[in-house]
């Protein structure tokens, strides 16, 4: 099992880290924070196999801070190092930011300066990522990135500022950058091992300032309107389980809008534009629901309790034909167009089943057309 030393483990890139490479099985992770001392770092460097280094200043009090937390604690990493004569790798977080001539930026490219300088003295590998905005679940909001003050604020129906909406962000997704760090020290010497240097991190995604406060604010939309996002898109994905992360312990739960009547009740649970609807009913014995056929829209039904019975019959013609379905022996049964079908609940209890059809429900153009199997 290798040692793994993990600088700035309690931020929230560390603890992304820290937690996938104790899971992983191949790791003993060591962890060194700002409380700890030179002393606890020297004897943490001398037993390990391989140093994570995230630790790093990007909001001081004080510019100096920024040469003191992102170039002197790398130097002085880097010396205790090298003084175990040891080869041991570092992979580091770095900044994109490294390329500009600010204070923060400086002090990055320093700190990578002494990273290389460590590589060339020791022959020991050493990966610098420049990282755009990392965001995900753990972050901090006004600190880490828009996205967790966006997440944050949004979620408790607090302001946001957005003052340029055109403004173009580039963001790397926590558990891709967790994947990357932690892949190069637990692959150590093999081929899979990407070449060493000041590297630039992928996968980044782009999206505008504005087009990222109108996703976020979509999420919490989504819960009246039940339209889910296009999940396809891979930062649209990621953002949403950063925004559900965000979200109070007692918002987690949130009402249905029940509909009832003397057949039982229904409600919708998620709608979405590619991927067509779901909803879920309750059937009161002897109730039969349905009686109708689609031209185009098709359907899935699931009887999870209770027991009922399917009924087809094709529009042009008289044979009916039937399916038994009940929570015993679960099964799903797709509903083609042109069918006229029904459900009816042959049980001496309600009957719950979940639905879904391949496209929303439209009351401009229902696509549904009573007649009797």
């Amino acid at each position: 099992m290798k040692k793994i030393l993990v600088t700035g483990a309690k931020g929230f890139i560390g603890k992304n880290l820290c937690l996938a490479l104790r899971r992983s099985g191949e790791a003993e992770v060591m962890k060194i924070g700002s409380e700890d001392t030179e002393s606890d770092l020297a004897q943490a460097v001398a037993a390990v196999d391989a140093v994570i280094h995230l630790a790093g200043v990007n909001r001081p009090e004080s510019e100096e801070e920024f040469v003191t937390g992102n170039v002197d604690f790398t130097r002085q990493l880097c010396e205790l190092l090298a003084a175990t004569g040891r080869k041991v790798p570092v992979i580091c977080s770095s900044s994109t930011q490294a390329v500009n001539d600010n204070p923060y930026g400086t002090s990055k490219r320093d700190g990578e300066q002494v990273l290389l300088d460590y590589q060339e003295k020791t022959g020991s590998p050493v990966y610098v990522f420049r990282l755009p905005n990392v965001f995900g679940k753990w972050s901090r909001p006004d600190y880490n990135t828009v996205v967790a003050t966006f997440c944050h604020n949004i979620s408790r129906g607090l302001p946001v500022q957005v003052n340029n909406r055109d403004a173009e962000l580039s963001f790397a997704y926590v558990d891709d950058v967790v994947d990357c760090l932690a892949g190069i020290v637990l692959k150590s010497g093999s081929s899979e091992v990407r070449k060493s240097g000041v590297l630039v991190f992928e996968p980044a995604h782009g999206i505008t300032l504005g087009g990222l406060h109108d996703l976020i604010v979509s999420f919490k939309a989504s819960r009246e309107s039940l339209k889910l996002a296009n999940f396809g898109d891979p930062l649209t994905k990621y953002l949403y389980s950063t925004y559900l992360s965000f979200l109070k312990r007692d918002d987690f739960a949130y009402p249905v809008d029940l509909k009832t009547d003397d057949r039982g009740w229904l409600f919708e649970l998620i709608k979405s534009d590619s991927a067509g609807q779901m909803f879920v009913s309750s059937t009161k014995p002897g109730i039969t629901r349905g009686n109708h056929y689609h031209d185009t829209k098709v359907e899935k039904f699931c009887v999870v309790k209770g027991q009922g019975v399917i009924r087809f019959r094709h529009v042009f013609e008289k044979d009916v034909f039937e399916y038994a379905v009940d929570d015993q022996e679960i099964k799903v049964v797709d509903i083609p167009p042109g069918h006229t079908h029904s459900i009816e609940n042959t049980g001496d209890a309600e009957m719950i089943t979940l639905f879904w059809a391949n496209e929303i429900f439209d009351h401009e153009r229902m696509d549904t057309y009573f007649e009797q199997v």
